[in-house]
């Protein structure tokens, strides 16, 4: 886990718009790289460190920005979030010091486990709704964002309800002009599967793309 003075995040991918991610149309943030390897984990190829792209804040938080007309906030998943503490909070920082964009973070660390490192002190002043707790495959999924029942949702801020959250949908599926198809969302895995299956039963088709 960092919680360093560094200026760059790694990446894993950035969607600029989703309505399964949280609430209201969101971009998403993926990072890159996380050391607690859940058994069943919805992202596996978020898991190494050394995958996904180098990008420094000022990018980040331009490409944000940019879009803040068409969207309500950004999600920010991985990868484990906190494993990149450090930049993400100075990221955290500037949307909130100069934009009206909400922020939710998905972390599989619990709200307990942040509130004892102090390394940590300070990730979550800026963060409006974090989904925490770590995805536990023997568990059934729960309703809108939670990936497992042990899962919490936390209120940090007055701006949403829980109802809300709950009720976001679970799974997007996008077809891009070249053909790519785009699976986001917590029901994404399933769905992923699915097509995968109609896909070899109609001898082919765009490629698959899991953004859960």
């Amino acid at each position: 886990m960092c919680a360093g003075l560094t200026r760059q995040l790694r990446i894993h991918d950035f969607m600029p718009y989703s309505m399964v991610n949280g609430p209201g149309c969101r971009s998403v943030l993926w990072l890159q790289g996380c050391s607690r390897q859940c058994p069943g984990c919805f992202n596996p190829g978020a898991q190494p460190f050394d995958g996904g792209e180098t990008v420094s804040i000022d990018e980040i938080y331009d490409r944000i920005t940019s879009l803040q007309k068409g969207i309500e906030g950004i999600s920010v998943s991985g990868g484990e979030p906190l494993e990149q503490a450090g930049p993400l909070t100075e990221l955290f920082r500037r949307i909130k010091a100069d934009t009206e964009l909400s922020i939710l973070v998905f972390t599989g660390y619990t709200l307990d486990q942040i509130a004892a490192l102090p390394a940590l002190r300070g990730f979550l002043d800026n963060v409006d709704v974090l989904v925490a707790g770590p995805f536990q495959c023997g568990e059934a999924p729960g309703p809108g964002l939670i990936g497992s029942a042990n899962q919490q949702v936390h209120l940090l801020t007055e701006r949403y309800q829980l109802d809300g959250i709950l009720a976001v949908p679970e799974v997007e599926l996008l077809v891009l002009p070249g053909g790519e198809i785009i699976i986001s969302g917590i029901g994404g895995g399933e769905a992923l599967s699915a097509l995968r299956t109609l896909s070899r039963q109609a001898g082919g088709g765009g490629d698959l793309v899991d953004r859960t």
